[in-house]
């Protein structure tokens, strides 16, 4: 498998919790059926897990990027997807942000609308670009 197939089962994961209102007992039944290698589905369930654990930082960062739209008019899944790369940005910084920008892009376009790929490419850019400069400081 892949980090894209982690990343992939983290989303749906990520998703069911917050639409689907699903426990985290069946978030983890999602990624059992996977059968994800061992070092994928550790990322998977960290991404997931980190999701969770930070979206009260996560979101605000959301809210302040993307100026055209509130949390609450966003489609759910381009939500999550954002969710998502924004943390990995956050906990994975040796992973090139460009690699993490690519495949939330991808999960959008697969999950979501063909527009869907340019509003997560925009936002998660700044966000991106608001991280290195805070690490340079």
């Amino acid at each position: 498998m892949s980090r894209s197939a982690a990343r992939k089962t983290a989303l749906q994961m990520i998703f069911q919790m917050d639409v689907g209102k699903n426990e985290w007992e069946m978030a983890l039944h999602t990624l059992e059926e996977k059968n994800l290698e061992e070092s994928d589905a550790a990322f998977a369930l960290h991404l997931a897990e980190g999701v969770l654990a930070r979206q009260g930082v996560i979101d605000p960062l959301l809210q302040k990027e993307s100026t055209q739209w509130s949390l609450d008019r966003m489609a759910n899944v381009d939500k999550s997807i954002l969710r998502l790369a924004v943390y990995e940005l956050m906990a994975y910084p040796d992973t090139a942000k460009n690699i993490v920008i690519n495949e939330a892009i991808e999960l959008a376009k697969i999950f979501s609308t063909p527009e869907s790929g340019a509003f997560v490419n925009g936002v998660l850019d700044k966000i991106a670009k608001g991280l290195s400069e805070e690490k340079a400081e």
